[in-house]
């Protein structure tokens, strides 16, 4: 189902996947084991295979190591949405071609945790739709 919610392509590629939301900044280095694909400090939380949204990255210049050994893994997620975009952010996810997407705070507010979505090129952004 369509929604008319958009995302602006940063690091362009289609994705579909389960929303995780992380309501917080998120530090790829020392926040996320690479082998595993989850959170070090809750490992039930897992962004392997999911849509992975948060505020926006904070943290060191080995992130981007740690994004592109998450997709060699086979643990990275399926894309990352963000609100606030980053220098080292998009390097990561350049270097493991991971796509990476901007929404604004109102958007992303309307994305649930646990809701499927897909992005598709739609005119030179994303749109969201829901998938059943």
């Amino acid at each position: 189902m369509a929604t008319d919610l958009k995302a602006r392509p940063v690091v362009p590629g289609s994705c579909s996947g389960e929303v995780l939301v992380l309501n917080r900044y998120l530090s790829f280095f020392g926040e996320v084991d690479p082998e595993t694909g989850c959170l070090r400090e809750n490992e039930l939380i897992c962004i392997s295979g999911k849509i992975l949204v948060f505020k926006g990255s904070r943290g060191s210049t080995v992130g981007p190591y740690v994004m592109y050994a998450l997709k060699k893994s086979n643990k990275a997620p399926s894309c990352i949405i963000v609100e606030e975009v980053e220098p080292l952010l998009v390097a990561g996810c350049v270097l493991a071609d991971i796509p990476l997407f901007t929404m604004s705070r109102d958007d992303i507010s309307r994305l649930q945790p646990g809701l499927v979505i897909e992005l598709k090129e739609c005119g030179g952004l994303y749109c969201v739709e829901y998938r059943v």
